[in-house]
């Protein structure tokens, strides 16, 4: 007797790479996505207050009251008043003031002076204070130009402050 032995053939299942199945994968989700979206107006739709971004009548943000002064000798309130004016103008370099208003450390303790005098008294003391910690600043411009940011400005505006304030200046 004569078997036969029938062969069947076996579908082939095509192998994708990691790119076809991501797309198909993100075809998929982008339809699910899309559903969820008309399904959520649907349940939406006859809700009175369902806009989707409501119209906030909240207070105006107010900024904070500045500090009073803690000094009360002139030197040491012209530089705290300069740090002041840095928080709340701007620090910039390369100019005593630029075009927004923004000062640099000489621009502020100068703006806040009442004379030329105590402008000049407090760069001094300004200047005494940088050198503490930086020796080779050969004046408060010029250290003020070789910042990047204006954090170091406002602490040795600090620092002059308080030394002008404890020698009664």
């Amino acid at each position: 007797m004569i078997t036969q032995t029938r062969q069947t053939a076996t579908p082939t299942v095509p192998v994708l790479d990691l790119d076809a199945r991501l797309a198909l994968i993100d075809a998929a989700m982008t339809v699910r996505l899309d559903q969820a979206a008309v399904e959520h107006e649907v349940r939406i739709a006859h809700l009175p207050g369902a806009d989707p971004i409501p119209h906030i009548d909240a207070p105006p943000v107010l900024a904070p009251a500045a500090a009073p002064c803690p000094y009360s000798t002139p030197l040491a309130r012209t530089l705290h008043r300069a740090r002041v004016r840095l928080e709340t103008g701007g620090w910039c370099t390369g100019a005593l003031r630029d075009e927004e208003g923004a000062a640099c450390l000489l621009g502020a303790v100068r703006a806040e002076a009442g004379s030329r005098d105590q402008a000049d008294g407090a760069a001094a003391v300004l200047l005494e204070a940088i050198r503490r910690d930086f020796p080779h600043a050969e004046s408060v411009p010029a250290w003020n130009d070789n910042r990047a940011t204006p954090w170091l400005a406002a602490r040795y505006l600090d620092r002059a402050a308080e030394l002008a304030h404890n020698r009664n200046l």
